[in-house]
């Protein structure tokens, strides 16, 4: 188990999460085939050259999914009794098949649960596709949200 328990989260805190993927088209395909999604965005060579993008967009359900998951190791692995919420979810960037993606989450609320046996932790993550960049040189946002977690106390599974 490599995640945290509720009292190892500061408030504040951005956690650095060295996991990468680089997205490719079957990541794509695969995810839309699941869910049913067949926008042709995402799927249809022709149809995606004739828009704004010039080509497929990957899923942004893929992308911010994937970004939970590059997340889990240095957050949550092990520790986590529920995800309890995902919220303000927003797709500044379009990611590409090919996009390398990395992910921090910045620690922004924590509390203890009423009965005080476990914790609530709210992290803002964002997704970057490393390989492209913004105006100012730095990595592309591509995907950010916030994520609400409940948490066991490491004395919960001490006792």
């Amino acid at each position: 188990m490599t995640g945290r328990y509720y009292e190892e989260f500061e408030v504040g805190e951005t956690i650095e999460h060295e996991k990468r993927r680089t997205v490719s088209e079957r990541d794509n395909q695969t995810f839309c085939d699941m869910t049913m999604n067949q926008q042709p965005l995402h799927l249809d060579d022709e149809f995606a050259a004739d828009t704004q993008f010039g080509s497929r967009l990957v899923n942004g359900l893929y992308t911010m999914s994937l970004a939970v998951g590059l997340t889990i190791p240095d957050t949550t692995d092990g520790t986590i009794v529920a995800n309890l919420s995902y919220d303000d979810v927003t797709h500044p960037a379009p990611v590409f098949h090919g996009d390398t993606v990395r992910a921090q989450s910045t620690v922004t609320d924590k509390r203890e649960t009423s009965d005080g046996e476990r914790g609530v932790v709210t992290m803002h993550v964002e997704a970057f596709a490393v390989n492209r960049e913004n105006d100012d040189g730095e990595e592309l946002l591509v995907c950010a949200f916030d994520r609400t977690a409940l948490s066991l106390k490491r004395e919960s599974v001490e006792e």
